[in-house]
């Protein structure tokens, strides 16, 4: 069974920093593509960032220049770093992961529980 736990949500001003962390446990044959969605009220669940297993990345382009996604593949930990927070990034962020769990089997997605990020204006 794996399991995903974020943390590092919180409030924020806008112009400030928040650095969202995603580890996965259990049981983990191969870590593919990681990465962080989000959804505000009201709307639907949009892409915020990935990195593939090779490191590459790519960003939404409401937070292109602003936002960092890495990871750590011996935490198994991908971390989301915001800088210049916006109002408009006020959202609950999620993890998702496409784990293999054994050589036998077939990958599946996993999602976090979401951590809310807030920013005031």
């Amino acid at each position: 069974q794996v399991q995903l736990v974020e943390s590092g949500g919180g409030l924020v001003q806008a112009g400030g920093s928040l650095r969202l962390s995603c580890a996965a446990s259990g049981s983990i044959f191969s870590l593919n593509t990681m990465g962080w969605y989000r959804q505000a009220p009201g709307n639907q669940r949009e892409l915020v960032a990935f990195i593939t297993s090779g490191g590459s990345t790519n960003y939404a382009d409401s937070v292109r220049g602003r936002f960092t996604i890495s990871k750590d593949n011996a935490k198994n930990t991908v971390y989301l770093q915001m800088n210049s927070l916006k109002p408009e990034d006020t959202a609950v962020y999620y993890c998702h992961a496409q784990i293999t769990p054994n050589r036998l089997a077939n990958f599946n997605f996993y999602w976090g529980q979401g951590t809310q990020v807030t920013v005031s204006s």
